[in-house]
């Protein structure tokens, strides 16, 4: 079963989809969100990568080694991006973006 292979990156991109939602949400809440556009958008993206890999993963898609090799490239630019902001919820999700690519490029021998 393809899930129980996978269970450790299957939650590492759920933890990370769910710290983008909150990210994206927590920055479009700030007193001045334009200059949070890039980590917004990039938030959105990482959070629909994120989703996408888990449940090719989940179903043992053939396409599960490229869709992880490209959630870990967007999970990377997504934490860098987050972790330049020094509000708290930038710098969780920038660390559950550093954790879940590190979780998809070894699940994608990447690592």
């Amino acid at each position: 079963m393809a899930h129980a292979q996978y269970a450790s990156c299957i939650q590492a991109c759920y933890d990370c989809a769910a710290a983008c939602d909150h990210c994206s949400t927590a920055c479009l809440m700030e007193a001045d969100p334009k200059p949070m556009a890039r980590c917004i958008a990039l938030d959105m993206d990482c959070a629909a990568a994120c989703r996408m890999a888990a449940a090719a993963m989940a179903r043992g898609s053939e396409f599960a080694e490229d869709f992880c090799a490209l959630c870990a490239e967007v999970c990377e630019e997504c934490g860098t991006e987050c972790g330049e902001h020094d509000m708290d919820h930038c710098q969780e999700c920038a660390e559950a973006c550093r954790r879940c690519a590190e979780e998809c490029r070894r699940m994608a021998d990447l690592a």
